[in-house]
């Protein structure tokens, strides 16, 4: 099979490698990046632990391949907070309303509600559990979770 250049942003970061048609976004994260924070769980599209931003859209990254992508702005979980380090408000609400365990969910949530921020700063709860159907977790039971999404939201919008 040949292979096919392929250039993005990810993380602020103009990207280039030669890769072979059929490599996934996630793989390409992990393996030409060296982003493994987009973790592959089921590698079919129902978990969402593979989840990222592309264009600001929360994907599954396990379902696209990198050529695909081509020219496009990619945000993984590495990329949601500040350059310095710090948290984002998402990622802070995350660890402050215990919404986060094992961790292996943790980049696909973060992700996703970034997202669903993004696009409904002040969302409801059915809003939450709508926005997040696609994300499982095995681990919190998931009312962390979505007291997370309240506080971020809350700190994304004082007036929520």
């Amino acid at each position: 099979m040949h292979e096919t250049p392929v250039e993005m942003t990810v993380n602020g970061h103009a990207v280039r490698h030669v890769v072979e048609p059929r490599l996934t976004l996630a793989d390409y994260l992990r393996e030409k990046c060296g982003l493994t924070g987009t973790h592959l769980g089921c590698e079919h599209g129902a978990c969402g632990a593979c989840t990222v931003l592309l264009d600001g859209q929360a994907v599954r990254s396990c379902l696209i391949f990198a050529v695909q992508v081509d020219g496009q702005e990619v945000t993984t979980v590495e990329g949601v907070g500040g350059e310095d380090g710090s948290l984002s408000p998402v990622q802070a609400a995350l660890r402050e309303c215990h919404g986060l365990q094992c961790g292996f969910c943790t980049p696909g949530f973060v992700t996703s509600i970034t997202a669903l921020l993004q696009e409904n700063p002040s969302p409801s709860d059915e809003d939450i559990r709508e926005g997040l159907s696609g994300n499982f977790c095995r681990c919190t039971g998931y009312q962390g979770i979505i007291s997370a999404v309240k506080r971020a939201a809350g700190v994304n919008n004082p007036t929520a």
